[in-house]
């Protein structure tokens, strides 16, 4: 790819990118889509966050009714499958389909991210010794209190 930078063309390097949308600390574009397309992610924490302020089970018709954004129901339906295949969401039949629940509330949700990012590390001692290492003193002195330490 090259890149013209007012004093000529050049090529961009393998490590080099070409200017574009901010990105995050792993990569991830960073404010609105690009193109109309969502972030990666955006949508499943949109249908997570329905379902959490849902007085019972949708189905994916209701989820789509109420996305801020029009969706196939067949994008719909996939993205509610792949959530039940993870373990996210619970689902019950109902008419011809299913209708979904959270597996567990919002904190759990968060719990479960923690305990998979920390499967995904090759030195857990070190994860936690930095995680620990960044905590508020209130965090930490919360997570003294509930590990049943008084130091």
């Amino acid at each position: 790819m090259t890149v013209d930078h007012g004093g000529g063309r050049r090529a961009l390097g393998a490590q080099e990118q070409a200017p574009g949308p901010a990105r995050g600390p792993v990569g991830e574009p960073v404010g609105e889509p690009v193109g109309g397309r969502r972030a990666n992610g955006a949508l499943e924490a949109e249908i997570l966050a329905l379902l959490h302020s849902a007085e019972s089970a949708l189905t994916p018709g209701d989820v789509a009714e109420r996305l801020t954004t029009p969706l196939a129901h067949t994008t719909v339906s996939t993205t509610l499958s792949r959530l039940h295949s993870r373990g996210v969401l619970h689902r019950t039949p109902q008419g011809r389909g299913y209708a979904y629940t959270p597996a567990t509330d919002e904190s759990g949700l968060t719990a479960r991210h923690m305990h998979q990012v920390m499967e995904g590390g090759n030195d857990r001692a070190s994860v936690l010794t930095r995680f620990v290492d960044e905590l508020s003193d209130a965090d930490e002195d919360l997570l003294r209190r509930l590990l049943g330490s008084d130091e």
